[in-house]
């Protein structure tokens, strides 16, 4: 559906959206303006009361707490043709708190309704991204993957997994669209539901590997019926040198996977000469735990929802100038606030 450019209140007493239908906004519902807060449009008929409503303006943007930035395509795209400057960090980068990151030079009225969605996307990109990093960091050097699709609503799962490889460093991402949209293939490899209705993890890991095209890799769980050691050498003795890792995905219920069973695992496999499957571990991972799993031989982590739940770094935009005339709000500093880091992007 086509919707009308939000121009002022009266616009949105017209809107009437059909409510039998999936509730995430639609590309072009945020961009008419239908996802913003209502005051923003209400600013645009006061000001145009005023003659003020084209204003040129400096708007800048700071987040309280130090992160990693992202989000920055999505406001571009959002504001491409608009007719303003934007100055920003590029999207990866680490950042202080209160460090200006976007700068966005130009008439008020062709982006001041939109002040709403520009701090809703960085804010959630930058919170999922931060999270990412910090798994990252803690893997030290081995790989991370993004699991965190289920852990949040579809409509923005691959916002989240497309920011946690892009600017949070993870190698791969198991939600398909989050993965294309960061430029990889998704990864992951079997749901305990395959094997569940298999009957047996030997049998579906034979399967599975009759049923993969070459160049995918072999990765099987080895946690759903029998003693994880035992189950990694059953999967191992089948598939031989086609087994490329098997993963651990012990439940709470069973307390978890344990630097301990990394240990054991993999000096089991490397006793029966499967030194060459690697161990992958996954289940509730976040930094202090993927660091021991990581001492204890862990070769590559799953996150899920230690990315997906991660806090948004709230955004703040501030007026600055207001054509010409440094100008701020109580307890703000008027003006341009330099930081050389920050590239003009449009």
């Amino acid at each position: 559906m086509e919707w009308k450019q939000l121009e002022r209140l009266a616009d949105i007493y017209e809107a009437h959206p059909d409510v039998n239908r999936f509730f995430s906004a639609s590309h072009e519902e945020i961009q008419s303006g239908l996802t913003t807060d209502v005051y923003f449009v209400k600013t645009r008929d006061v000001l145009e009361s005023l003659g003020k409503l084209d204003a040129h303006v400096v708007a800048e943007i700071f987040a309280r707490k130090s992160g990693i930035y992202a989000g920055l395509p999505e406001v571009l795209r959002l504001l491409e043709g608009k007719g303003v400057r934007i100055y920003s960090l590029e999207e990866g980068e680490p950042f202080e708190g209160k460090e200006v990151l976007m700068r966005i030079e130009g008439p008020y009225s062709a982006f001041g309704m939109y002040e709403t969605v520009i701090l809703g996307m960085l804010a959630s990109s930058t919170g999922w991204a931060t999270a990412a990093r910090e798994c990252v960091d803690a893997a030290g050097g081995k790989p991370v993957l993004c699991f965190g699709a289920r852990h949040v609503h579809p409509a923005v799962a691959p916002v989240m997994e497309r920011a946690a490889v892009v600017a949070g460093g993870c190698v791969a991402a198991s939600c398909i669209l989050g993965a294309k949209l960061a430029g990889i293939q998704p990864k992951g490899t079997i749901p305990h539901a395959a094997i569940l209705i298999a009957g047996d993890t030997v049998k579906l890991a034979l399967a599975y590997d009759e049923a993969l095209p070459e160049g995918e890799s072999r990765t099987i769980l080895v946690d759903t019926f029998k003693d994880e050691a035992e189950e990694a050498l059953r999967v191992a003795e089948a598939l031989g040198d086609r087994l490329d890792g098997i993963r651990l995905d012990t439940p709470s219920e069973r307390g978890g996977v344990t630097p301990d069973l990394v240990r054991e695992v993999r000096w089991r496999l490397d006793r029966a000469g499967f030194g060459h499957v690697k161990i992958v571990v996954s289940g509730g991972l976040r930094p202090d735990t993927i660091r021991s799993l990581a001492e204890a031989g862990a070769d590559a982590f799953g996150v899920g929802s230690y990315i997906a739940h991660a806090t948004p770094r709230d955004m703040t935009m501030d007026i600055k100038v207001v054509d010409g005339i440094p100008v701020a709000k109580r307890g703000r500093l008027p003006g341009k606030l330099e930081n050389p880091r920050l590239k003009l992007f449009s």
